[in-house]
């Protein structure tokens, strides 16, 4: 059986303890209820308020939960409210163009899939969701980093590792992309993360115009780029899914 780590589980139920039951409690009250020692509690919350997860109510001195955890919370809800409204979309748009379908979102320092449609035939396929992808050579993450002021600085700030012979590496370079991704509306890849496989990605907005993920087609870069030129009805196709997408969470067009 796996060890734990007993402070985190002392933390972890001293958060509890304060979601549930009164808005409120003093350092004895959490202290009894958890069976702990006031100096081992207190050092607990002491940590838990400087990572914002507690704050302490400077009158009474008693500690609340605070706003960190709404802001992990949001997120949370974010990420799960963009899948529920991106599904019928992205089987749509998976059907139309033939090809898999991918959402994405910004999570550390890459992009995170958080819904893969199959491509629509009897091909062997694995499910991606959960994998990470590079934000520089990525349709997805080139979208993001374009629009997404966060993924932007970790995109410039990390390692932009050279996939293939015409991944994009060089900062200069790079920004020059991210300006006409933001020109057009969306971006490409073209066997700059694998070779053979091409994709392309558009942006996905809230209510409040800030950007919360992107969604995209990959396929054969034969299929998706035939002659050397992406197929503009591919284009329009993502294009249209990642606004109706962005409608559905509220934002109006630009």
């Amino acid at each position: 059986m796996a060890r734990t780590i007993q402070s985190l589980e002392r933390a972890a139920a001293m958060l509890r303890l304060l979601a549930g039951g009164e808005r409120r409690l003093g350092l004895s009250d959490i202290a009894s209820a958890l069976g702990l020692a006031k100096g081992t509690a207190h050092g607990i919350l002491r940590t838990l308020q400087q990572e914002g997860f507690v704050e302490q109510d400077a009158a009474s001195g008693r500690y609340q939960l605070g706003a960190e955890l709404l802001r992990l919370g949001n997120s949370y809800l974010d990420v799960h409210e963009l899948r529920a409204r991106a599904l019928v979309w992205a089987d749509d748009l998976a059907r139309s163009s033939g090809e898999a379908v991918y959402l994405g979102v910004l999570h550390q320092q890459g992009v995170l899939i958080v819904h893969h449609v199959f491509r629509p035939d009897d091909s062997r396929q694995v499910l991606e969701v959960g994998a990470m992808q590079p934000l520089h050579s990525t349709a997805l993450g080139k979208v993001l980093s374009a629009y997404d002021p966060v993924a932007h600085s970790e995109a410039a700030e990390g390692e932009r590792k050279a996939y293939t012979a015409r991944t994009v590496t060089r900062m200069t370079d790079f920004e020059e992309v991210l300006d006409l991704t933001r020109a057009r509306g969306w971006a490409a890849d073209v066997e700059e993360t694998w070779e053979g496989v091409a994709s392309i990605a558009a942006p996905i907005h809230d209510r409040r115009r800030m950007p919360v993920g992107a969604v995209g087609v990959t396929g054969a870069v034969e299929r998706v780029c035939p002659a050397g030129e992406l197929r503009p009805d591919l284009v329009a196709a993502v294009r249209d899914c990642a606004r109706a997408v962005s409608r559905d969470l509220g934002a109006r067009p630009f």
